[in-house]
């Protein structure tokens, strides 16, 4: 039995597939802070749309799959892996998202961490 969160973590993961860019901004907090841990980091929404604004068809996510979804309070964890197009080349990779959420009622990521790996096979 999944909770709203979870369900709510399956939709942002999902939105990265269409690309589905309002969806995913509308679900973070104007001072969000993204780290994708050893790249680069996002303070602020705006610079979070000026990411995507800014991002290049050499690159694309082809799928992904959720392998865990854990929540408790106000974080949550979703690890998996996910194959991406990068200048036509299919890659790899395994990640793990930890979500720290601004409250508990009608709750937007407030800070992600990201860990991606590439998968060797």
């Amino acid at each position: 039995m999944t909770n709203k969160k979870e369900e709510f973590l399956r939709k942002f993961n999902d939105a990265f597939l269409k690309p589905d860019i309002p969806f995913i901004l509308d679900s973070v907090t104007d001072d969000v802070e993204w780290e994708m841990v050893g790249d680069q980091t996002f303070h602020g929404k705006e610079e979070l749309q000026k990411f995507f604004d800014n991002m290049d068809d050499s690159s694309k996510l082809l799928s992904t799959t959720i392998d865990a979804i854990i929540t408790h309070g106000r974080k949550a964890s979703v690890n998996g892996r996910m194959t991406m197009e990068n200048k036509g080349a299919e890659e790899h990779y395994g990640f793990c998202d930890v979500y720290e959420f601004s409250g508990f009622k009608d709750p937007k990521i407030k800070k992600l961490t990201s860990y991606i790996v590439i998968l060797k096979s």
